[in-house]
């Protein structure tokens, strides 16, 4: 099964968007496995190894850092460790397990992201392994900033990287999407209500 034959209109509906088609559409969209991928246009996934390496991350033009582990006890980096190589860094404290609520940090993550592509920055996105959590909040990302629906978002991120996000995670995603299509409804509303 190719991933473009699950665009059809089942998988298109909001409504019955649910988490067995997205673990379908992960298990037949298949994507590069590297340390660093580039998922978007100068918006980059990675693991640990690459967000601790500053070379790699000056070779790669990185501007930004999202860390998605971030804490004491988790991937303690934090803005003073890129302070000499001048990337601005930002850190959700996120669990990587079905029961951690990530949904508060998808806004501030969405905007950290679009604020540094807007002003022509790469931004990398990591967590431990670079799979569940920066997965995640990079979906939140394409579906908040760039109006994709979860569907198209996790297609356009694993024909780059093998991302993973927990089931946890896709649930969220998938409330996401179905707040952004109830605002997106009210919207015209609003609008043609007025005089």
């Amino acid at each position: 099964m190719s991933c473009f034959s699950l665009f059809n209109s089942e998988y298109l509906n909001i409504t019955t968007l649910s988490i067995v088609t997205v673990r379908t559409l992960k298990a037949n969209v298949f994507a590069p496995v590297a340390p660093v991928n580039q998922v978007w246009p100068n918006l980059y996934i990675g693991d640990e190894s690459v967000a601790r390496n500053k070379v790699t991350l000056s070779s790669l033009g990185v501007t930004h850092v999202l860390n998605a582990a971030a804490g004491r006890h988790r991937i303690n980096t934090g803005q003073q460790f890129y302070s000499d190589i001048q990337v601005v860094y930002h850190g959700v404290e996120a669990a990587d397990h079905p029961e951690f609520n990530l949904q508060p940090f998808f806004s501030c993550a969405a905007q950290f992201i679009d604020s540094a592509l807007k002003n022509n920055g790469k931004v990398l996105v990591h967590c431990a392994m670079g799979v569940s959590r920066s997965g995640a909040l990079v979906l939140a990302y394409l579906m908040l900033c760039q109006g994709l629906l979860l569907v198209e978002a996790i297609i356009a991120v694993r024909l780059n990287r093998d991302i993973g996000p927990n089931s946890g995670f896709l649930e969220q995603l998938r409330q996401l999407e179905q707040s952004l299509h109830l605002q997106s409804k009210q919207i015209p509303e609003t609008i043609s209500i007025s005089p």
